[in-house]
């Protein structure tokens, strides 16, 4: 699997806690924007705040704030669009995944090698900040006809459905 954004961190380098920061380079939101097939990722910046939780678990606080384009879903223009998210993290030795499936829960990411990989998790939240059907802020939709003006299928209701 090809990673767009890697910043790989050694979990014994976290015992008393670590803080990092995660700036996507241009090439890198470039490969971004691809991945999750919007035009642009203009920015992406993610702060972690690392702490042991024993057992191999690595519990991270993240600030994710980027700046994307979008395509409108009403207009098909193109918009740019900030994005911010608060968010926690788990992660987990390989294997030890919980079963849990409390949406409320932590999200839990599975790591490899002592080594667990912060690019790509600023990579799946901003994925899951995203809102799936972006709209610029002045797009509207179309008039509604108003409850007195005949709409289209009055004409098919038939005579004793117009009363």
């Amino acid at each position: 699997m090809k990673v767009e954004l890697s910043r790989p961190v050694a979990v014994n380098r976290i015992a008393s806690g670590l803080e990092v920061e995660v700036r996507a380079d241009a090439a890198e939101c470039a490969a971004l924007a691809a991945r999750m097939n919007i035009p642009a990722v203009l920015e992406l910046v993610c702060d972690f705040r690392l702490g042991a939780a024993g057992g191999g678990v690595v519990l991270a606080n993240g600030h994710l704030r980027a700046r994307v384009v979008r395509t409108c879903v009403l207009t098909l223009d193109a918009f740019e669009m900030p994005t911010e998210e608060r968010f926690r993290l788990r992660f987990v030795p390989a294997g030890q995944e919980s079963d849990d499936d409390d949406p409320e829960s932590d999200d839990e990411i599975g790591y490899v090698d002592g080594l667990i990989d912060l690019g790509e998790a600023a990579a799946e939240q901003l994925a899951l900040a995203l809102d799936p059907y972006p709209r610029k802020p002045d797009a509207s939709l179309p008039g509604v006809a108003g409850e007195d003006e005949p709409t289209p299928f009055a004409t098919l209701a038939g005579p004793a459905q117009r009363r």
